[in-house]
């Protein structure tokens, strides 16, 4: 269909475009603007689940076993949801701990014992390899049938010199060792890989639609039409789970995948090492299963459609997905579908190859070259440059492996069946990590043993039967198991005949995996180092802000053999900066004294850490320090007094919000007594002057009136102005007593049957006059019928005459008198359009003895007592009285409710 020269031409254009979408994304993150940090493209890099096993192979599978295809990307779906406990943790021990990889990660929670990250990395390349192969497998199938449709036979037989596969598989390597390998911190950010990895997650997914839009609407007519033929075809029991097992069958496959989504090497490097922010893990929770959701709709279209189509044809159902656009002559729609392919197997492969790169150099060579003490001696200043070249020989080695697989054994077997297998050997990792993040008892023996005895069984279940399949075992073995006894058939292990080859695997090894993790845990006693590392991951929530302290250490060490470490792979600069930042962060002076802090010698772990491994970390450290052993005791001695310092600081911390808010309190009631002894002191100033005046009028006038020489006109009218005057101090004298009785609650109120609206008139015709006096508008707004009350209507008409007096005092040109019933209260407003009463003073307004200071004369009118006697007097009704300033007005409301039961003192004491 198309030559090879245009093929490889799109190809390698599109690892172009890969590199310029790399290179242009690590520029914009050397100028501070990051593309990657954003958790859409977060959750698209997770996508890299998806690979030519979803792209080709769920179609092939799906062909032969229906909607059990599906399980794949059900576990993932419903564990999603469970990301922000499970996957949030890892992340957050991998950013404190500076873990690199999955072997790192399990290496380093059991005492960051070197032999059991070394059994995990080498465990990850026996399970990986072969499913990096069958990505080589999927590029080298679709280059050939976009070359030639009607030879699909791979040519087995041809030199790996004139294979397109073999120069492709160089292709990927170059890229994964310039975008993979630039840092020499394995935890570093890779941002053009992030990034190229999210537009390869876009790409293969809008490829994937278009074809499968093509195929539904454009070969066939619509979904109804495909799945109706499929019927006829006699394809009905793929619509529906097979065998009397089919939900256990379901069960199995979707617990597989849930393991696989957290614990495949690309899925911890890409959902855990490039994490840069905690909660991206929320938008990954739903746009993730979405992703899923859209790449997988039109799986059974293809798969249906392919076998109703190509009943008789060389084209197998993992090819169907590029086999209907070959067949229908869509020459560009096939080249589209190739590039999606090639996006979804080369996204696998770069990325499993950067995780697996990292873990054979620090978990297998660094340990052997940090061990031959003469290396150590001679390349300890070139240590950093070695690792950088391991890794890139080592991204090498394993495509190369991978494609020597793919073209002796993978090439045999479906796309599907081999990653399968490659995910129950990952499965075998699951009893470690979870046991070992919620488990402080999980002990290294047991970890160790039991990841051990599951790979043996994986290896014999699963890994044994194909390998007799490509030749390399005799028959015999499947026939009569191993030695004879016929209980030892791979394929059906004691007996057990219901479960598929991949159920029956993924049951026996993971269950004598975990069962041998937790017995063996339970009745192993755990070394300090590993028991302080058991309590920092559980309770990482607790120690990630001070990490460096919670891990324990003891013995010497000095600073100018850390600092000469750090700078044999960091350098001198970053170690500078390095050490100030350490220095800043904990407040310690770094030559304060000859022995380093033991705090130093964990940061400085832990730096490493996140280079060579955990395990290599603590070999270096260990050569240029003087450690002391510590006992188990200790630990938990220190561990004990670390808690006890931590619970007493949260409970000085408690203390200290109290007292400062008991602190608030005092300072809030020392202002009001402040405030009530000025008041105070106001209201003797104005009561004196108020009774002084009358005393004097009334002293002057009794003493002009012993002169007989007035006349009788005069006499009365020195006398009327006596009376007046000792009615004013009478007045005076009854507010006092009213407000000491109101404030004992010895105050009785005589409460009959009033009407109210009567009562109301009655008072603004007693105020009438005098507002007319001053020349006012005074408006009255009786919103309502007569209703009857239990009042004490002379209390109740005492309110609203002064409300109406201060309105009279202080409005400007307007006085309005509003009442009506609302919700069941009598609500009674007087409006005026004075200054008002400024805003600070407004808290205070019906406080004893206050006067506001916004009024129209120069001294404060009356004695002050008022608006608190009002205030009295309607909380005695049950009611509320408030003031407001709306549009410029002053406005005093208070309402009383209809059925009104006089308060007690005590009760008024609460309602205050």
């Amino acid at each position: 269909m198309f030559s090879s020269l245009l093929i490889i031409s799109f190809t390698f254009g599109y690892l172009a475009l890969l590199f310029a979408i790399a290179w242009f994304s690590e520029r914009r993150a050397k100028e501070g603007r990051k593309l990657s940090n954003h958790p859409a493209i977060y959750a698209l890099s997770l996508a890299v689940y998806c690979t030519a096993w979803t792209y080709y192979g769920s179609v092939g599978r799906a062909a032969s076993n229906g909607i059990e295809f599906l399980a794949i990307y059900i576990g993932p779906s419903l564990i999603a949801p469970l990301w922000w406990i499970v996957m949030r943790k890892i992340i957050r021990i991998s950013k404190v701990q500076r873990i690199s990889s999955i072997a790192d990660f399990i290496s380093s929670r059991y005492g960051k014992n070197i032999t059991l990250g070394g059994i995990v990395t080498v465990f990850c390349l026996v399970g990986i390899l072969p499913y990096t192969s069958i990505q080589i497998k999927a590029l080298a199938t679709s280059f050939q049938i976009l070359q030639d449709s009607q030879s699909v036979e791979l040519l087995a037989g041809l030199p790996f010199y004139q294979d397109t596969a073999f120069y492709l598989a160089l292709g990927l390597a170059l890229f994964t060792v310039l975008f993979g390998t630039r840092e020499i911190e394995a935890t570093a950010q890779h941002e053009g890989l992030v990034m190229a990895v999210a537009f390869e997650s876009i790409f293969k997914l809008l490829a994937f639609l278009v074809v499968g839009v093509f195929v539904s609407y454009f070969v066939f007519d619509g979904f109804g039409d495909i799945f109706g033929q499929a019927s006829e075809a006699g394809f009905e029991h793929l619509f529906v789970m097979q065998g009397e097992n089919g939900a256990s069958e379901w069960f199995y496959m979707s617990a597989l995948s849930m393991m696989a989504i957290l614990f495949l090497p690309r899925q911890f490097q890409m959902g855990v090492i490039e994490n840069t922010n905690e909660k991206h893990i929320d938008t990954a929770m739903w746009l993730f299963p979405l992703y899923l959701l859209l790449i997988n709709i039109f799986v059974l279209p293809i798969a249906f459609g392919g076998l109703v189509y190509f009943p008789s044809t060389p084209f197998e159902a993992d090819t169907f997905v590029l086999a209907f656009p070959i067949a229908f002559d869509q020459e560009w729609l096939a080249m589209l579908v190739y590039l999606g392919g090639f996006s979804a197997a080369t996204g696998m492969i770069i990325v499993s190859t950067i995780a697996l790169s990292t873990m054979v150099s620090n978990n297998l060579v660094m340990p052997l070259l940090i061990f031959n003490q003469n290396f150590q001696r001679r390349y300890q200043h070139r240590l950093g440059k070695i690792l950088i070249w391991v890794r890139r020989i080592g991204i090498f080695a394993i495509i190369l492996a991978a494609y020597f697989y793919y073209h002796e054994v993978a090439g045999r077997f479906t796309i599907v069946s081999i990653g399968l297998i490659s995910f129950v050997a990952i499965a075998q990792f699951a009893p470690a990590i979870i046991g070992g993040i919620y488990w402080k008892k999980g002990a290294r023996v047991g970890a160790l043993l039991g990841i051990i005895a599951g790979f043996i069984l994986w290896f014999y279940t699963l890994v044994v039967p194909t390998m007799v399949t490509a030749g390399y075992i005799s028959e015999n073995l499947l026939v009569d198991g191993l030695f004879g006894f016929g209980f030892l058939r791979p394929d059906q292990l004691l007996g057990f005949r219901d479960l598929s080859y991949i159920s029956h695997g993924l049951f026996f090894s993971l269950s004598v995996n975990t069962f041998l993790y937790i017995a063996i845990s339970l009745f192993t006693e755990q070394s300090s180092k590993e028991h302080n590392q058991a309590v920092v991951f559980v309770d990482i929530f607790r120690y990630s802000t001070s990490m460096d302290a919670a891990v324990i250490w003891k013995g010497k060490a000095y600073l100018p053999d850390l600092r000469a470490l750090l700078v044999n792979f960091l350098g001198e600069q970053k170690t500078t900066v390095a050490l100030a930042d350490f220095s800043r962060d904990t407040g310690k002076d770094l030559v304060a004294k000859g022995y380093v802090d033991p705090e130093l010698v964990n940061y400085s772990e832990r730096l490493l850490s996140g280079i060579i491994g955990a395990a290599s970390a603590r070999i270096l450290v260990a050569s240029v320090v003087q450690e002391e052993e510590i006992s188990m005791e200790e630990v938990l001695d220190i561990l004990k007094e670390t808690q006890e310092l931590k619970s007493l600081n949260q409970e000085l911390k408690e203390k200290s919000k109290a007292l400062k808010k008991a602190s608030q309190k005092l300072q809030s009631l020392n202002e009001s007594l402040q405030l009530n002894d000025m008041l105070k002191d106001e209201f003797i100033s104005t009561v004196s002057h108020e009774m002084k005046t009358p005393i004097t009028s009334i002293r002057a006038f009794s003493e002009i009136l012993l002169d007989d020489d007035l006349s009788e006109e005069e006499r009365k009218r020195f006398l009327d102005i006596i009376i007046q005057e000792t009615k004013r101090m009478t007045r005076l004298i009854d507010q006092v007593l009213d407000l000491e009785r109101f404030d004992s609650g010895r105050q009785e109120l005589n409460l009959e049957k009033t009407p109210v609206k009567t009562l109301i008139l009655e008072a603004c015709d007693s105020m009438n006059q005098l507002i007319k006096e001053k020349e006012l508008l005074f408006e009255i707004k009786m919103n309502m019928e007569e209703v009857y009350m239990n009042l004490d209507q002379d209390r109740i008409k005492q309110v609203i005459l002064n409300l109406l007096s201060n309105a009279s005092k202080f409005g400007k040109s307007w006085v309005c008198m509003e009442a009506e019933i609302i919700k069941g209260e009598l609500e009674v407003k007087v409006w005026d359009d004075g200054n008002g009463v400024p805003e600070e003073e407004v808290p205070y307004i019906f406080e004893k003895f206050f006067q506001a200071k916004n009024q129209t004369s120069k001294k404060p009118i009356g004695s002050g007592l008022g608006l608190a006697i009002s205030k009295k007097i309607v909380e005695y009704h049950q009611g509320k009285i408030a003031l407001h300033r709306i549009e410029g007005k002053t406005c005093f409301q208070f309402s009383l409710p209809l059925s009104i039961d006089v308060l007690n003192k005590k009760q008024l004491s609460g309602h205050e």
